[in-house]
């Protein structure tokens, strides 16, 4: 992270502990759902558990869906400030700034609306969203000079046109955010569909995004798999019943093997998910 979004060290997470309580529903649920049986493989050699991946239960491939923040480009750190300096001007937590650790448990990959019942549980809806959308202008502010692609990722995008490959992108971030964040990456006329959390019954950690992302493009999930960075985003596709790709783009690896990635790549140039491609 540059030096403009420098950590801080002061621990907040107990902090914050009861306020996770004011979740409504719809997050808490996301636990019921147990995933479709995963149609990739992971075999393990001397480099570790991680080190070797397949896809050959997906061929035919037929789609891959993305996620936006955090998985095209590297946007948890333009966030993080985002966050940081708005929540410091009113007096969040006695001023105190918080940490990435807060940000990356708390707040990375979830819908706005959910992030206003983590921060602001006694405030109406009303109140809280008018910060989050103050914090979504300031982001795409950043964002113009600041938003980079996860390296590797026009390499991946040519693969996937080259084979006539469908996809989409899936995110929780405001249409907003996504269609600039898109724009940026020169990649608007790479995706067929764009699928918003907010637009759709539920947003992630819940499937329908997802479900909605194979409906739209007309895949089958038995074909498709996902590239996720987030906690939320990885369950999401796996509960929509497709293997997930995880990005360690910002999050810590073991949060998302535990929300059930098959594996974990650290950008599109990683030898691992390439030998994976090769398979198909």
């Amino acid at each position: 992270m540059s030096s403009l979004l420098s950590p801080f060290l002061i621990h907040t997470t107990s902090l914050f502990s009861s306020k996770r309580t004011h979740l409504r529903t719809r997050k808490s649920c996301a636990s019921r759902f147990v995933a479709s049986p995963l149609k990739m493989s992971i075999s393990s050699d001397s480099n570790g558990p991680q080190s070797r991946a397949s896809f050959s239960g997906l061929a035919p491939l037929e789609a891959i869906l993305f996620d936006i923040d955090g998985t095209l480009c590297d946007s948890d750190p333009i966030h993080y400030y985002a966050f940081r300096e708005l929540l410091q001007e009113i007096g969040f937590n006695g001023g105190i700034p918080i940490t990435e650790e807060f940000f990356s448990q708390n707040l990375s990959g979830k819908h706005n609306e959910d992030i206003c019942y983590v921060l602001f549980p006694e405030w109406d809806l009303e109140k809280s969203m008018k910060f989050m959308d103050d914090k979504e202008a300031m982001f795409r502010r950043l964002a113009v000079d600041q938003l980079k692609p996860v390296n590797g990722l026009h390499k991946l995008c040519k693969w996937i046109e080259d084979r006539g490959l469908k996809r989409a992108a899936v995110t929780n971030a405001p249409r907003e955010n996504a269609e600039l964040m898109i724009s940026i990456l020169g990649l608007s006329n790479f995706f067929e569909l764009l699928v918003v959390g907010s637009e759709c019954e539920r947003a992630k950690p819940f499937p329908d995004p997802y479900l909605k992302g194979l409906q739209g493009i007309k895949a089958s999930p038995d074909h498709t798999f996902v590239f996720e960075d987030s906690a939320s985003g990885i369950r999401a596709g796996v509960a929509a019943g497709m293997p997930v790709v995880g990005l360690t783009t910002r999050n810590p690896e073991t949060l998302l093997m535990e929300a059930g990635a098959t594996f974990l790549i650290k950008d599109y140039e990683d030898p691992k998910l390439w030998g994976a491609l090769e398979e198909l």
